[in-house]
């Protein structure tokens, strides 16, 4: 039996701003852009919480449902630090450490350096450890998978430690909702909901048909979690699948000619990064959000390459595939993906392969 923890830090962005600053201690904090320049939270205290106040949101709406909100620039160098801290904590404890971000992970103790046979006190020691080393706070689930340790972090925040125990799986899986499966969001749980499966526990009876008329080809591994089986391990390292950037405007584009000088800056901001992985990229994809909020993707994939000109004139050529200059344009991004290494790209043929959107 696995003993798997996943550990998330509590409003991550948010209490590191409140740590080093006391005068925003007890105050309702957000951390991302303004509102009067279409700013997005990327973090909300709990203080800004009660007040409906969450990540994601726009900064707008978010001054609209708390108007004493504290609005803070996010300082990425200062989380990282504190993420680095952080992540060597965890890796002193096990080297089946998997980062889901700055601010989250799992862990695999089945095995641990500290030769604790409860993974619950081995949650309970990092947790520890994270309050005295960085004075902030961290949510703990114990569980023999991954999916269930993560509902369980999530399940008493902030500072919470939840633990599954493995005769206790059945009774928990009970207790939930349809959309606490992996990868039902809102429009999937509405679909589900439709065909008379609310709670978790009624995917395992829903007829095949009607749940692969729902979710497609997520039906095997949804009837799985619905079980409460995930055989996924704790990887330690995952090989990078995708880079890119993407900017909302304070006003929006109109020109054609700044809206392609844009492109190419982020196309050729891609091609830093792959430069610095040693990474070549077959797909560049590029993303435009119009002023009404209508979004669209292009990509265009083929031979493998990371040179400067020629990913940049692959993303202006999906450019001209839009109505860039006609529309409004709130935000634009640029992408690549498929990536490879130069030994793997050297036996590749030379055809482009057809535009797709």
């Amino acid at each position: 039996m696995r003993r798997i923890l996943h550990i998330d830090m509590d409003a991550f962005y948010a209490s590191v701003e409140q740590r080093d600053n006391p005068s925003l201690r007890g105050k309702p904090v957000a951390v991302g852009g303004q509102p009067n320049r279409r700013g997005v939270v990327a973090a909300a205290s709990y203080e800004a919480r009660t007040f409906g106040v969450h990540s994601a949101m726009s900064m707008a709406k978010a001054v609209t449902l708390c108007p004493s909100l504290v609005i803070v620039p996010p300082d990425f160098s200062r989380y990282k630090a504190a993420s680095t801290m952080i992540f060597n904590i965890y890796r002193e404890v096990t080297p089946l450490v998997e980062p889901l971000s700055l601010d989250e992970a799992y862990l695999d103790v089945t095995d641990n350096s500290w030769n604790e046979p409860l993974a619950t006190r081995v949650a309970r020691r990092l947790k520890e450890r994270i309050r005295e080393e960085t004075r902030l706070t961290a949510s703990a689930g114990v569980a023999p998978n991954k999916f269930l340790a993560k509902i369980a972090s999530s399940w008493k925040k902030p500072d919470g430690l939840t633990v599954i125990a493995p005769d206790r799986v059945e009774p928990f899986l009970q207790k939930l909702p349809v959309d606490a499966l992996w990868g039902v969001g809102p429009v999937t749980a509405k679909k589900l909901r439709s065909r008379g499966v609310n709670r978790l526990v009624d995917v395992r009876t829903i007829d095949e048909r009607v749940l692969r008329d729902a979710v497609g080809s997520m039906a095997e591994w949804l009837r799985q979690l619905a079980n409460g089986i995930d055989d996924r391990p704790v990887v330690a390292h995952h090989e990078p699948k995708s880079s890119g950037s993407e900017n909302t405007y304070p006003e929006d584009l109109t020109d054609l000619e700044a809206i392609r000088r844009e492109v190419d800056e982020m196309a050729r901001h891609a091609v830093e990064w792959l430069e610095r992985k040693q990474l070549l990229a077959r797909t560049v994809t590029l993303k435009v959000r119009y002023s009404d909020f209508t979004t669209i993707t292009r990509s265009h994939t083929a031979v493998a390459s990371r040179d400067p000109a020629e990913l940049s004139a692959r993303a202006l050529q999906l450019l001209s595939k839009t109505r860039a200059g006609e529309r409004p344009i709130r935000l634009l991004g640029v992408s690549v993906h498929n990536l490879c290494t130069p030994i793997d790209a050297s036996t590749e043929s030379g055809d482009w392969l057809p535009f797709t959107d």
